[in-house]
């Protein structure tokens, strides 16, 4: 999956840079009758999107890059952590009476088959058994580090678009804005229709920042909560686990 979002990216990435390179090397009266390129945007997205996308200039790029980046990893995230929520009482009504019952090889049978990381926890715990408490707890422990470092996955790439986005934006704005004085300074007067396209122009640059950077952010804040209603889930099934398992061992805890 992370795969075929990278090979996605990449092409992309090389898409646009493409597109952006040959769209600086179309001729004025090309310009003038739309490109092919340009002609589908429109079609696409519409003269007026497409037309607040080229006013913005260079910065605009990456920008929409960044965009891609960001939307590719929401969606990889969101169907990631689908699959690792389960409903956590049906999951133990369906282990613990065999635990109870010392089937253990039935248990991890049910927790083999069944998808995400509080049922990982519980297998690599059952797997353990027959060489005590220690080490189910140890066993335990060590696969909850390894799934708490999936669920991190992808909230580095999200914080990046958020990070990023904004800051191309200023970037792009500050460039424009050097762009505007360059050619007051060349009018050698100050004129206000000059000053205000200028700074409009400018400003479009920090505008698409941050509506690429905050839907990122929103969705970073919805991941962060269903991680951190998954880890939960993750600590009752392994007291509930360890409990069960204890009591049935005639361990006191």
């Amino acid at each position: 999956m992370r795969k075929f979002i990278g090979t996605m990216l990449l092409i992309m990435m090389m898409t646009f840079v493409f597109a952006s390179f040959a769209y600086a090397q179309e001729k004025p009266a090309a310009e003038t009758e739309g490109g092919g390129l340009q002609n589908f945007a429109e079609l696409v997205f519409g003269s007026g999107l497409v037309k607040w996308f080229k006013d913005g200039g260079w910065a605009m790029w990456p920008i929409l890059f960044l965009a891609i980046y960001g939307l590719a990893y929401i969606i990889w995230k969101f169907i990631a952590l689908l699959n690792g929520k389960i409903n956590l009482n049906t999951f133990l009504d369906k282990i613990i009476p065999l635990i109870k019952e010392k089937k253990f090889e039935e248990a991890k049978e049910i927790a083999k088959n069944t998808r995400g990381p509080i049922a990982a926890i519980i297998y690599a715990g059952l797997e353990k058994v027959d060489k005590g408490m220690a080490a189910v707890d140890e066993a335990i422990e060590n696969a909850s580090m390894i799934e708490m470092s999936y669920l991190e996955k992808g909230f580095i790439e999200l914080s990046s678009s958020i990070t990023l986005a904004p800051m191309l934006g200023f970037l792009g704005t500050v460039a424009g804005m050097i762009t505007a004085f360059e050619s007051i300074a060349a009018a050698r007067a100050v004129d206000a229709t000059i000053v205000a396209t200028g700074i409009r122009i400018a400003l479009i640059t920090t505008e698409a920042g941050l509506i690429v950077a905050i839907p990122v952010q929103f969705f970073n804040n919805v991941f962060m909560t269903m991680v951190d209603g998954i880890v939960i889930d993750m600590q009752r099934a392994s007291e509930k686990f360890t409990e069960t398992l204890a009591e049935e061992m005639g361990i006191t805890r």
